[in-house]
C-alpha cells in the first residue's frame, strides 16, 4: 500500500484557531501546533499535505509555519456541513490512493523515536488495509471521542479487528457494543485522531453528504463504520499519547506533556514542584 499524501482537517468553527496556537517543542523552540502536526506527517515519510480550512484563512496558516516542511495545498470548506464533508473536499488531491488523515485539534507525544503518524503508517503498509489509531480511555471521557468495538488480532500485540465505530457513545451503549477483550474495566478503545484510510471512504462520504437535509452535518464516524463492514479495517494502539487541545486546559496539558518528554524536563519539573509548594 502506497501512502504518499496526508489530509489535516481544520475547518470546524471552534477548531480552526487551534493549529495556530504556539507551543514549546521538545527542543525548546517556540512553534505553532500546526508545525508539530506537520512534523508528524514528515516523520511518516509523507511530503504532500492537504489542509482543510475555513474560507479566507490560508494566509494565517502559512504565517503560522516557522520552518519549511511538506508541500501544502489548502482547500476551503465553504459551508459548515460537518467533519465528513470537510474531508471530502480533498478527494481529488488523493488521486484514488490511500492517505494519512489527522485532526488538527489534537497534539501527539510519541514515547519512541518514531512519530505517532509514522507508527500508524508502518502498520497500514504491513497490513495493507485501513487502520485507525486508538487509545484506552476512561468511561467518563466517552463524550469526547469516537470509540471502536472489535476483537484482538491473534498473536499481534495491540492490534484489533474493527467491527463497529460509534461516535461519542454513552456508557450504556459502550458497555453493550464496544467491549474489547483485554481492556481494563471501565476503559474503551477511543479514536486517537490519526487514520490511514483507503479511497473507498470518499465514496461513502459522498453518498452521505448527498443525502443531507438542510442544516444536517456529515460526521466521519458513520462512514468509518460503513467502511469496516465492507473491507478489512484494523485499529492499533501506538506508543504515544494524544491530547485534545480543544478541551479546557487541553493546550496546557499538551504543553506539559511535550516539555516533560523534552530537553527541559528537569527545569519544568523543578518549576512545577515550586508552583505546587506555593499553592
Amino acid at each position: 500500500m502506497q501512502i504518499t499524501k496526508a489530509i489535516i482537517t481544520a475547518a470546524g468553527k471552534t477548531q480552526s484557531h487551534l493549529p495556530l496556537q504556539t507551543v514549546v517543542d521538545r527542543a525548546g523552540e517556540v512553534r505553532s501546533a500546526l508545525d508539530l502536526l506537520l512534523d508528524e506527517v514528515t516523520g511518516a515519510g509523507i511530503d504532500e499535505v492537504a489542509i482543510i480550512i475555513r474560507p479566507g484563512e490560508e494566509e494565517r496558516y502559512r504565517q503560522a509555519l516557522t520552518s519549511s516542511g511538506p508541500k501544502l495545498t489548502f482547500f476551503e470548506q465553504h459551508e459548515p456541513r460537518g467533519y465528513g464533508d470537510a474531508l471530502l473536499r480533498a478527494r481529488a488531491f488523493c488521486d484514488d490512493g490511500a492517505f494519512l488523515h489527522m485532526v488538527s485539534d489534537h497534539s501527539y507525544v510519541s514515547k519512541t523515536y518514531k512519530s505517532c503518524a509514522a507508527q500508524l503508517v508502518d502498520v497500514a503498509r504491513r497490513e495493507q488495509c485501513s487502520v485507525s489509531a486508538v487509545q484506552p480511555t476512561r468511561e467518563n471521557q466517552l463524550a469526547f471521542f469516537g470509540a471502536i468495538g472489535g476483537r484482538p488480532v491473534p498473536r499481534m500485540n495491540c492490534l484489533y479487528e474493527v467491527n463497529a465505530f460509534i461516535e461519542k457513545p454513552t456508557p450504556t451503549v459502550a458497555e453493550q457494543s464496544l467491549i474489547v477483550a483485554g481492556q481494563r474495566a471501565g476503559h474503551y478503545l477511543c479514536l486517537f485522531g490519526i487514520h490511514v484510510l483507503t479511497p473507498m471512504i470518499f465514496e461513502l462520504l459522498d453518498k452521505t453528504v448527498k443525502q443531507l437535509k438542510p442544516g444536517e452535518h456529515a460526521n466521519l464516524t458513520t462512514s468509518l463504520n460503513q467502511l469496516a463492514q465492507m473491507e478489512r479495517f484494523l485499529a492499533t494502539e501506538l506508543q504515544g499519547v494524544r491530547y485534545n487541545i480543544g478541551e479546557k486546559y487541553g493546550l496546557l496539558i499538551a504543553q506539559l506533556a511535550i516539555a516533560l518528554s523534552g530537553g527541559d524536563r528537569d527545569r519544568v519539573l523543578t518549576e512545577l514542584l515550586e508552583l505546587l509548594a506555593k499553592n
